[in-house]
Order: C-alpha cells, then structure tokens, then sequence
C-alpha cells in the first residue's frame, strides 16, 4: 500500500484555482469550507492569493476531507473533475486552448504535466488514430485513489470539449479500482460500461479526424510564449535553495558524466558524510537529488543527436537499459516518445 506521505523535498506543488474549485465543489455539496481545509494548513486569504503555492500534500488533504464528507455519492470524483476547465489550469491550459492542433495541445498537456498532474502519472499515445490515455495511480495513497483517478478521467473529457467543442468516442475503458455498487455515472460520462479491477487504469478513444484538425482558438505565436511560460514556471518549481541549491547548480553544471558524492564533497571541503547530514537537514538526499539532476540533464540531452548509449553514458548509467527505466520512471513515457513529442 502506498504511503500517505511524500519526502517534503519530494512533494509537488500547484496553485491555487484547482484548489478552489475543489473547495468550491464541497461547499455547493453542503460541505463547511472549514471541514473542506480542516488540516491543510491553508486559509481563505491563502486561497484567495493567485500567488499562493499550495503543497500536494495540502491538496490531498483537502481531497481526503471531501471524500470522508462525499465519498457515499456515486461518480463524485467525476462531478469534481467535470468542474475543471482549460483555465482552471492557468499558462498550462492557455498553451492548450491556444495550441493549432489537438495533437500539439497534447505534446504540450503531456510536457507540462507536471504543473497540474504532480502525482498521477498520466501517459497519452496515439496508436493507429486511437488515443491510448494510462493513469498511473501507483502513487497515490488508497484512500484517495478513486478519487483522484475519477478526476483527471472527467477533466480530460472537460479539456477535450474546451478544445474541439466535444469529447472523442470512448472506445473502452478499465480501471484499476473495485467495481462500484453504481456505475451509472462511468456510463454517463464514457458511453459505455468500463471493466473494473482491470490490470491498469486504461482510456482508449477514437480520435480519428480529430487529431491534426485545426483548432478554433489556435495562434502559434501565443501557444509558443506560453510554453515559454510553462518551462519557465516548471523549471521554477523545481528550483531548491540552500545548500540543496547550490549542489544541485554544481551537479548540473558538471558536464561529462554524473559526479560522484566522494568528488563533490572534496569540491566543497567537507566529508561525504557531513555532505550527507546537511541535506538530511534540509530534507532531502544525495539520491533524490542525482535523480534530479539526472531528469533535468536527460531532458536537455533528448534535444540533441546524442544516442541513448551515449546519454546513459554521460548521466551515469552502467547500461542504458537502466536509463529507460529511470526516464520512464521520471517521465511515464520511454525516451523515444519523449524526443518524438519534441520534434512534432
């Protein structure tokens, strides 16, 4: 079973609208906004400030709290997830709206996953114009899994009629989740009774004449400021301060191969071991931070000629089938499709 905490290093982060609409959602259900935040942390004024940055762990517990409140209500994941709109998602859904083809909307909704999907992992392939959509929910703590799984499930189908005015044809659909005791909402929304207790939470759509169609709002000059936009945010997110910082700027900035901790520490005139201890103190690890480093230096290097064997070699892998693991670990997709998502 899951844990029901993340590593405070570790833990995403998301703004504040599709906290609110969460909030929002419980109170219209006759939910108090107090029971909805009770034990987030969070407050109406942090809520009502764009600038806020809610931790993931904030926005499970609210997510926590509606389900205790909720959770007898059949399909409420997937009421919740129909409230979201492209601007509830802020840049990352104005890059969407703004995107000349639903098959470029999804290059960006998948790039920029991160800022508004930190802990589902969601992976969209087109295989003979069909959309395969997978929800990695492995992360997720079990109390909230339905849930979370229900949401994203019914904000695609939200986003999908934001960009083309209708959702593509369900062609099935399994979950990984027990079969409810009413599945008429699953029904409603798909058009067809999905198969529970599957293997793996599994979307697959038609999307045949839909996928290189123009879209009615696209301008390719704002989709590409944008996306500016999102890798900048995205890159600030990720951005440590302190000690952690200034490693991961010196990590980063060594090229050739992936330093070691023994080398790093003698670069800082300290042991291993007190590196250690000062990145324990500040919540973290040397793994969690190579790994880190490695994501970053592995999305650069996909931009360029360099072949996997190659780019396993300058990040530190002793093969580079470990490297496909650790990316598809990191990104929910193989390097291949990651580098094709560049070049469409």
């Amino acid at each position: 079973m899951p844990s029901r905490t993340t590593p405070k290093a570790a833990i995403p982060r998301r703004n504040t609208p599709g906290v609110q609409l969460l909030l929002q959602f419980g109170m219209d259900h006759g939910v108090s906004g107090d029971r909805c935040l009770d034990g987030t942390g969070l407050s109406w004024q942090q809520l009502a400030d764009s600038s806020t940055v809610v931790e993931a762990e904030q926005e499970l517990r609210l997510i926590r709290n509606l389900v205790g409140a909720l959770g007898h209500i059949p399909g409420i994941g997937l009421r919740a997830g129909l409230r979201y709109r492209l601007a509830t998602f802020g840049i990352w859904g104005f890059a969407m709206l703004n995107s000349a083809t639903l098959r470029s909307a999804g290059r960006i909704a998948v790039h920029y996953l991160d800022l508004c999907y930190p802990i589902l992992g969601i992976v969209s392939t087109v295989q003979d114009e069909k959309l395969v959509t997978i929800l990695d929910d492995h992360r997720l703590p079990s109390d909230v899994r339905g849930f979370m799984v229900d949401r994203a499930c019914a904000s695609i189908v939200s986003i999908e009629r934001d960009l083309i005015h209708t959702a593509l044809p369900v062609l099935s659909a399994s979950f990984r989740r027990p079969k409810p005791v009413d599945v008429r909402p699953y029904e409603e929304l798909f058009g067809i009774t999905p198969v529970f207790d599957a293997a793996e939470n599994r979307i697959v759509k038609d999307a045949s004449g839909y996928l290189d169609l123009p879209l009615p709002g696209g301008n390719p000059e704002v989709a590409r400021q944008c996306e500016e936009q999102c890798q900048a945010l995205l890159s600030m997110r990720r951005l440590r301060t302190g000690f952690t910082g200034q490693l991961r700027d010196r990590m980063v900035t060594v090229s050739g191969s992936s330093p070691n901790i023994e080398v790093l520490a003698r670069e800082l005139h300290m042991t291993s071991r007190t590196l250690r201890r000062r990145l324990e103190a500040e919540g973290t690890s040397f793994r969690q931070l190579q790994e880190e480093v490695r994501e970053t230096l592995a999305e650069e290097l996909l931009a360029t000629r360099l072949t996997l064997e190659q780019m396993a070699e300058r990040l530190g892998y002793g093969d580079v089938s470990s490297f496909i693991r650790a990316f598809k670990r990191w990104k929910r997709v193989t390097p291949h499709q990651y580098r094709s998502g560049l070049r469409q």
